[in-house]
């Protein structure tokens, strides 16, 4: 871009860097921009062109891998789908992740999010142990329309930031975790429902939503993990009555 025809838009961006701020401080800079450049493209700019200290996460640019999800403008967004074109005339004010501790500007640490994710236990569960002389397990097109819609979270965590109960209470288990769970709870191939269940029906569980639906609209994905989330309560709740209609260890 040449500099007679470029234009520039002013990014303002939330730092905290531990060794030498005790908390975030605000720092603007004027960036030259084109009209197909991601808010992703101008912290890129930024870091290689102005200030190489600058600290955040990206990868596959292509709103696949998640990592690159921040606040942009006081809302979660994927930066790499996020075009400068569409926040004009600025500024731009970017931000870590809301409801998550921040490691080094908008790096947020995501140790807690990844541990909930592995006790749901994320993968498929057989319901029946299968040799491979037995095939595949087969599935029909009704039964991959159940959980299909769920399988497409990249854990961007865009909906942790969304939600409100996870603000104000960060041991609730959330809505990416709860949709993964529905998701292959939802499978026709899994058993694996009876196993997750103490984690859906736990204090920090799926009742501690408060039905606010905000993370489904911030999803890049269209996951809508309300939905998963309303499925899971009925889920939950069926399972609390089954066990009187059904009590298990012998009981009459």
């Amino acid at each position: 871009m040449s500099s007679a025809s470029a234009k520039t838009i002013e990014i303002r961006v939330l730092r905290y860097r531990p060794e030498q701020e005790s908390e975030p401080v605000w720092q603007s800079y004027s960036v030259p921009y084109t009209d197909d450049m991601s808010v992703l493209q101008g912290l890129q700019y930024i870091k290689d062109e102005m200030d190489g200290s600058l600290s955040f996460r990206w990868s596959c640019r292509m709103a696949i891998c998640g990592s690159c999800g921040m606040m942009v403008n006081g809302k979660p967004h994927l930066s790499c789908q996020t075009f400068l074109r569409d926040l004009l005339p600025g500024p731009v004010r970017i931000e870590a992740l809301q409801h998550f501790p921040i490691e080094r500007d908008l790096i947020v640490d995501v140790g807690q999010f990844v541990r909930k994710l592995e006790s749901v236990k994320p993968w498929l569960i057989p319901k029946e142990k299968r040799d491979l002389s037995q095939g595949e397990y087969l599935q029909t097109p009704h039964e991959l329309e159940r959980f299909e819609q769920f399988s497409s979270c990249i854990n961007c965590m865009l909906c942790y930031s969304a939600c409100p109960q996870f603000g104000l209470d960060s041991d609730f288990i959330g809505p990416g975790v709860l949709a993964l769970l529905h998701r292959y709870n939802a499978d026709s191939r899994d058993g694996g429902a009876a196993e997750r269940m103490p984690a859906l029906n736990a204090a920090e569980g799926v009742w501690s939503c408060a039905a606010v639906g905000y993370c489904s609209e911030v999803c890049p994905k269209h996951v809508d993990p309300a939905n998963a989330v309303n499925q899971n309560k009925v889920n939950s709740a069926r399972d609390y009555f089954l066990r009187f209609l059904m009590p298990r260890g012998g009981r009459e």
